[in-house]
């Protein structure tokens, strides 16, 4: 017999709990069950009149409302309130029930200008420290990586620079030669890049040679092995080079963790002189590849030895080179004499047509950089392993954020807009991860009361987790876990 169903559909009241109509497996009631917001209404007071004007949104409600457009992918705030009109698990998940009013789309534009990027860090680090607390965080290795964000700009917003145009109008400089013509309208070169005159904080960067510079924004993550835990993330503007801010990223994890690292891995782009200093200094092992070095003369750099103790450094002939008062932001200058180098057989080699002293750059923690060479080629199983993570733990970081949380263009504009998109990014990420490790958690506990056996979780669990731990395991079906083996 074929049924029927009635359309009408003239309840008006519903009895109980928006949740009893939120699957039990869906992200967002998954993610209920280890997120913590307590402490954000007194941590943001500060910020509000007391006693005064209209009553503003709840500061948990905001959050949970952008955290729920960030974990189902629906990153703009109009497209993230029409879909809450009748999504019954972001309404239930942000606390407002059928017949309360939403909150407009503006009020959370709002809410992030009053409260700036460092609170919603603040959010991101209480994710963390939760991480940690569960024990699938233990900074024992991580992984350091850098990823280009689109700016949410269009091509025709692009200008070139004031400076350049005005002197072409001005006549201040000679008209350009057919080379510089080509250089201009080159994909490689940066003599040339423009500047984004709606977005300013976007430089022009690129992730390849063979592609053309985007406006783009940069972000610098930290990612835990053990469970791809996010321990820290930075945005910049996207011209900004890798290894300056490894250093200062690494030492935030840390600070925010409370645990020392132990291995750093990144790829090649953070392979320099200072960063594998900073490594030794802070006693974290690196494995990172070093770069080949770029053989500019047919007597290379190699070939010169640097003795660090009485600072000189010998030619492949044994002659000195002593450095000059000559400072450059990097390193140093070192400079044979006159008289050694003219009777050398290797001048006509070593030296350009124009010169007759050879000098060398010996830039800061040159010595560190030898020594990360050598361990490069003593890399056993083990490094070439963790190097093997690396790629698919930070690599896959990057990828999942931009494919599921649109991380893979900017919302809005501006580096502060740019952070908190990212830090929000960061916390949906790691509330999934905290949330698939609750919910094993309490599987094993379960497995274990139907063996019979004792099992007793950690006491380092955050004092929520241990009651909502407790109050699942005394009604599992309530929770959504009795049903499954």
């Amino acid at each position: 017999m074929i049924g029927h169903q009635n359309r009408d559909q003239l309840e008006f009241f519903v009895c109980g709990s928006l949740r009893d109509l939120v699957p039990d497996d869906h992200v967002l009631a998954r993610v209920d069950r280890v997120l913590d917001l307590g402490w954000l209404a007194e941590d943001v007071a500060d910020l509000y009149a007391v006693g005064t004007g209209r009553p503003g949104v709840a500061p948990e409600a905001a959050v949970r409302l952008m955290l729920a457009g960030f974990l189902l992918g629906i990153v703009h705030d109009r497209r993230l309130m029409r879909e809450a009109q009748v999504n019954l698990a972001i309404r239930w998940f942000a606390g407002y029930g059928l017949h309360e009013r939403l909150p407009d789309h503006s009020s959370l534009t709002r809410i992030r200008q009053r409260w700036g990027a460092e609170r919603f860090r603040r959010i991101f680090e209480r994710t963390v420290q939760s991480c940690v607390a569960a024990g699938i965080a233990k900074g024992e290795v991580v992984h350091v990586d850098a990823s280009l964000i689109r700016a949410d700009v269009s091509w025709e917003s692009l200008a070139v620079r004031h400076v350049g145009a005005m002197s072409d109008a001005n006549g201040d400089v000679p008209e350009d030669t057919e080379a510089d013509l080509q250089a201009k309208h080159s994909k490689k070169t940066g003599r040339y890049k423009k500047v984004c005159v709606t977005d300013p904080d976007a430089s022009m960067a690129t992730s390849g040679r063979n592609r053309r510079l985007e406006p783009c924004y940069k972000q610098h993550g930290v990612v835990d092995d053990l469970c791809g835990v996010i321990v820290e993330v930075e945005v910049t503007t996207g011209e900004a080079n890798e290894g300056d801010h490894i250093l200062d990223s690494l030492d935030t994890a840390a600070a925010i963790m409370g645990e020392p690292i132990g291995v750093a891995t990144a790829d090649a782009g953070y392979a320099y002189a200072k960063v594998f200093g900073g490594l030794e200094a802070r006693g974290i092992d690196a494995i990172i590849p070093t770069k080949a070095e770029p053989i500019r003369s047919k007597v290379p750099l190699r070939r010169f030895k640097f003795d660090a103790r009485h600072d000189l450094v010998k030619c492949p002939r044994g002659k000195i080179l002593q450095p000059t008062k000559t400072r450059i932001s990097h390193g140093r200058f070192f400079v044979t004499r006159v008289r050694d180098c003219a009777g050398c057989d290797l001048a006509a080699l070593c030296l350009s047509p124009s010169r007759k002293t050879r000098a060398v750059v010996i830039v800061h923690d040159y010595p560190a950089l030898l020594r990360a060479r050598r361990r490069r080629e003593r890399w056993g199983e083990k490094e070439n392993r963790l190097y093997r993570r690396h790629r698919w733990r930070s690599e896959g970081f990057h990828g999942e954020a931009k494919t599921w949380h649109g991380l893979a263009r900017a919302v809005r504009r501006g580096l502060e807009n740019m952070r908190i998109q990212a830090f929000l990014t960061a916390a949906a990420v790691n509330l999934k991860r905290l949330a698939a490790a609750f919910l094993a958690l309490l599987l094993h506990i379960l497995a274990a009361r139907r063996r019979g056996e004792l099992f007793s979780p950690s006491s380092t669990l955050p004092r929520y987790l241990q009651r909502r731990l407790a109050t699942s395991l005394l009604h599992p079906m309530t929770h959504g876990i009795g049903s499954i083996p």
